[in-house]
Parts: C-alpha cells; sequence; structure tokens
C-alpha cells in the first residue's frame, strides 16, 4: 500500500514553517496516542504515521530530499521512515501528555527536589498569656538527618552502592508499542543508588525523629485559633530538597471573669437594690490594674459602662481595644424581718404605677414585617 503525502497526514501545507509542524504533530499525537485510544486498533497505526511524517519533515535535509524526489528520496537513506532516535524533542512535544518532560530520552533522571511537608503543632495558653504575649519554648517531633551515619542511610565505614536494575541512572527504559519510555526506577526509587549495609540507628532511611526544641515569638493580642508560622522548622525536604514550615495553632483558655469579643473586653457586675437605686462606687478589675468607677443613682439592670483603652491590645499595635461593664441588678430572694420591715416602708413611700407601658412606635408596626 502507498504511503500518505507527509504533508497530508499532518494536515500542513507544503510552506509550513518549522514550529507550525511541530505543533501539528502535536496535536495529533495526543489524539491519537495508544495510551488515550486503548479500544482504537487503528490509533497506532495513525501515532505511527503521523510520527513518521514528523521525523522526515523536521529534519532539513529529510524534508529538501522530500520535497524534491516524494518518498523515493527517502527509500536507503539512514534513517528512512520511522526512527525514535530522532526524537531529541520529543520530550517538548508529548510532555504535557505525560505530565514531565523527561520521560522520553535526554538520559535526565526523574527524580528532583522536593520540598519536606509541614507540620502542625497546637499550644494552649491562658488568657492572660495570649492578651500580654510572651516567649514559649516547645518541643516539636520531627525527621532530622541521622547523627550516626550523618544522613547517607548506611553505617559508618560503608556507603550506598550503585543500583543493579538502573546502573546508576535512576532510571530504566521501557518499551512501549514502538517508542521508548523512561521511568524512575523502582528498585533505588531514582536515586541510582541502593543500600547494602543499612544504619543500625536509622535503618537505612537517613533520618530519625527527635524532639526539636523550639522557641515561638507569641505577639500580645493572640486570639484562639491564631496561627504562627516559623518557616523551614517542618520536615526535611528529600533530594536535598527546602524543609517545610511549622505551623503553631494557638488555643486560649477561657477567662472566668472576661469575655473577649475581638479587641473589646466584657464583664458583668452585680449590685444590689440599694446600690442601683443610691450610687456607689465599684472597684473594677481590668488587665492592668482595678479601675474605679462610678455607678450613678438611679442605674437599671443592663446598664452598661465603657472604659476605653482597657480592653485588647491590637496585632498589628493599633492601639487597645475597650472594657464593657454591664451592670446586673440582684433581687435577694430572701430578706430578713428587719429588711422586710424596710423595704414595706419603702414600698409604701413610693408612687404606684402598674398600667402596662405602651409600645413604642416602632414595636406597634414591627409585627406587620415579620
Amino acid at each position: 500500500m502507498s504511503k500518505r503525502d507527509y504533508y497530508e497526514v499532518l494536515g500542513v501545507n507544503r510552506d509550513a514553517g518549522e514550529q507550525e509542524i511541530k505543533s501539528a504533530y502535536r496535536k495529533m499525537a495526543l489524539q491519537h496516542h495508544p495510551d488515550r485510544n486503548p479500544d482504537d486498533p487503528a490509533a497506532e497505526e495513525k501515532f505511527k504515521e503521523a510520527s513518521e511524517a514528523y521525523s522526515v519533515l523536521s529534519d532539513p535535509q529529510k524534508r529538501a530530499s522530500y520535497d524534491r524526489f516524494g518518498h523515493a528520496g527517502l527509500q536507503g537513506a539512514a534513517g528512512g521512515g520511522f526512527n525514535p532516535e530522532a526524537f531529541a524533542d520529543f520530550s517538548d512535544i508529548l510532555g504535557d501528555f505525560f505530565g514531565f518532560g523527561d520521560l522520553f530520552g535526554g538520559g535526565r533522571r526523574r527524580t528532583r527536589a522536593q520540598r519536606g511537608e509541614d507540620i502542625r503543632f497546637d499550644l494552649e495558653l491562658t488568657f492572660e498569656e495570649a492578651i500580654a504575649g510572651l516567649s514559649a519554648d516547645i518541643q516539636v517531633p520531627r525527621m532530622e538527618g541521622c547523627g550516626r551515619c550523618r544522613g547517607s542511610g548506611s553505617e559508618p565505614g560503608s556507603g550506598p552502592s550503585t543500583c543493579p536494575t538502573c546502573h546508576g541512572r535512576g532510571e530504566v527504559l521501557y518499551q512501549q508499542s514502538f517508542i521508548s519510555i523512561r521511568r524512575a526506577c523502582s528498585t533505588c526509587n531514582g536515586a541510582g543508588q541502593v543500600i547494602r549495609n543499612p544504619c543500625s540507628q536509622c535503618r537505612g532511611h537517613g533520618y530519625q525523629q527527635v524532639q526539636k526544641k523550639l522557641k515561638v515569638n507569641i505577639p500580645a493580642g493572640v486570639d484562639d485559633g491564631t496561627r504562627l508560622r516559623l518557616s523551614n522548622e517542618g520536615q526535611p525536604g528529600s533530594q536535598n530538597g527546602p524543609p517545610g514550615d511549622l505551623y503553631v495553632f494557638l488555643k486560649v483558655k477561657e477567662h472566668a471573669f472576661f469575655e473577649r469579643h475581638d479587641q473589646d473586653l466584657h464583664c458583668s457586675i452585680p449590685l444590689n437594690l440599694a446600690q442601683a437605686a443610691l450610687g456607689c462606687e465599684l472597684e473594677v478589675p481590668t488587665l492592668d490594674q482595678p479601675h474605679k468607677l462610678k455607678i450613678p443613682e438611679g442605674t437599671q439592670p443592663g446598664a452598661q459602662f465603657r472604659l476605653r483603652s482597657k480592653g485588647v491590645p491590637a496585632l498589628n499595635g493599633g492601639g487597645r481595644g475597650d472594657l464593657y461593664v454591664h451592670i446586673d441588678v440582684k433581687i435577694p430572694s430572701r430578706l430578713t424581718r428587719e429588711q422586710r420591715k424596710l423595704l414595706e416602708q419603702l414600698r409604701e413611700s413610693l408612687p404606684v404605677d402598674n398600667a402596662p407601658v405602651e409600645k413604642g412606635l416602632f414595636e406597634k408596626v414591627k409585627h406587620y414585617f415579620t
């Protein structure tokens, strides 16, 4: 059977440039690759036909001979027809299909330096520690290079041997259909070396788990759930890759008196009937030192007083929040005879008006919008 015209196979004109030919072949190679079409027996032939056309049209000498004499001009020529060895740029053409460019040819190892994994460490703080900030010493379990073998994985005095499978290349050559594919060696995992005499301390891994002591500077004003990052304090990388990072997650305990809302603090102070009615002076605890607060007479239950700049310092240094003091008037549930007598006298002296309080305009119409 006669061969089709190579330009027709790739779908390009005879005056097509090098890049146009390359793009056309790449499109066809991705479309008809046997791995993408396992149920199509014609796919391999189409792929082979396109590869043969590209091997000729991408070579200036072969293309000139083909343009002048057709297929007859290639008969007997070195590399005539399909020749996988002619694909120096095969990785550039099919690299996107397989996900990595050094799968084909080039003799490069597939293994690359990889960044180490990140580590999470949970640190619990008291409420006061979170507000004031501190420098904390922590111990983080992580992997480090073995001190006995210095990370080689071999017993001192010995060393790794060349991998017998890949002969030190870190990759092996597989024949798939009519093309050669290079893959990482499964014996040495792409390292090109194997350990014959493993280190007795790390068992050939080159790493061992240790308790790493670190100092963490916690700024004032952190809140529950705050995350701090310590760069390069995570697990070590492989193949001389950079280490990961350490993330310290803060858990802040609740306070017995204060409740935090962003940079503001809230607390509740109980008053008896006489203190609320006559007024008084209270000593309110704060984060720094007690603060004297004057309660005016006639203070109602639920009243709120604001102490400026007595809250939490902002992480960015933009001042402090406020402290809100909420008044809770306590009604006694048990009275002595004398207390009851005094309250009865007070009741008789106070005006009595138990009529229902009329709702405001907003309350009257609110139900129409709900």
